[in-house]
């Protein structure tokens, strides 16, 4: 193999240092950054943070080609997307396997929502293939793609254009040793996408933090109209609609596949509507002023919040397709602001009479 280091005119700009390559590695088209196979206390950190919504848009990796372990023409080119979660994941993997992992730029989406974006995608294979000179660095022409981004690539048309040989990998990047092992071969078991309770409970930190913002704005508003005398709310006026968010956000996905239908909306409005009719119980809506009036707005917003929560949860899970969120997206929207709208009208009402 070559050890020249001109990059050519068309080659991608060196990889800046970062706090994760260790060394560089002298290839025919340039040195290539080393990363390390152990994740470190800030790789951690750093994953926890984004889990949170902390600096989400900003944990990413440049992308191009990099180097795990000690790799030579004959190693194996693993592809991934450029969120530096689904990075670590891939690196972490590939202890003990000398190998190179080609970064896509998905714009800092993992794998499998940018296959769906259209970000993990063909073009962008071809034109990283091209643009890291892959042909220049090993003497095979075969890249290992996660199973989870083939919706975005077509395997014959990356062959057409680059002459490069797609296989799909395992869907989790743990099974890589054995599939390696197999001869590039998955098990049923490697091909079975899970999305377990712990996969669920996982996504449900950055769905509650992306609520943090009009919560607060909510909250303020409230305690203004309290110390003017507008309004007098208490906290039996709030924890319905704080439940109301935790059982969209959180109790939704734990229970998913037990919730009966289909669409996610669905799922989370008969939480939603249990939630509404606990909360009249336990807070004494019946004893109330008005009360039947009250607890008609809960039966109304209560059921709406967890059902459009519910729904943002499609975006994050293997359960559905693009086409599918699509359509109900588009059915639930407009039922979720109109029971919104009248549960708010009644509350008006009540108020006033």
């Amino acid at each position: 193999m070559s050890m020249g280091i001109r990059i050519p005119e068309n080659l991608d700009p060196r990889i800046p240092d970062a706090a994760w390559i260790t060394g560089r590695r002298l290839t025919a088209v340039g040195d290539i950054p080393v990363v390390p196979t152990q994740l470190t206390y800030a790789d951690i950190i750093g994953s926890w943070k984004a889990r949170w919504g902390i600096n989400r848009m900003h944990f990413t990796v440049v992308p191009g080609l990099y180097c795990a372990g000690n790799p030579d023409e004959s190693s194996p080119v693993f592809v991934t997307a450029n969120y530096k979660m689904s990075f670590d994941h891939l690196r972490k993997a590939l202890d003990g396997i000398d190998a190179w992992i080609m970064v896509l730029d998905t714009r800092g989406i993992n794998v499998w929502c940018a296959a769906g974006k259209g970000t993990f995608a063909t073009g962008e294979l071809v034109k990283r293939i091209a643009l890291t000179g892959l042909s220049q660095v090993v003497s095979h022409r075969t890249v290992i793609l996660p199973q989870l981004g083939a919706t975005g690539v077509a395997a014959h048309e990356v062959r057409k254009q680059s002459g490069f040989k797609v296989v799909f990998g395992p869907v989790r990047a743990e099974d890589i040793p054995a599939f390696m092992k197999a001869d590039m071969k998955a098990t049923r078991a490697m091909r079975q996408v899970r999305f377990d309770c712990r996969d669920r409970i996982i996504l449900t930190p950055v769905e509650l933090t992306g609520l943090l913002k009009p919560i607060l704005i909510i909250a303020l508003v409230l305690l203004i109209a309290r110390l003017t005398g507008v309004v007098g709310v208490t906290w039996a006026d709030i924890y319905p609609y704080i439940g109301a968010v935790l059982v969209g956000t959180v109790l939704t996905p734990i229970l998913l596949p037990w919730i009966p239908g289909r669409p996610f909306a669905l799922k989370g409005w008969l939480l939603g509507m249990l939630w509404a009719i606990t909360a009249i119980y336990l807070g004494g809506y019946w004893g109330r002023p008005n009360g039947w009036l009250l607890s008609a707005s809960l039966i109304l917003i209560l059921p709406a919040i967890s059902a459009y929560l519910a729904l943002q949860f499609t975006g994050a899970s293997t359960y559905t397709s693009f086409s599918g969120v699509k359509k109900e997206t588009k059915a639930v929207i407009p039922a979720v602001i109109a029971s919104i709208s009248s549960g708010l009208l009644i509350w008006i009402i009540a108020l006033f009479i």
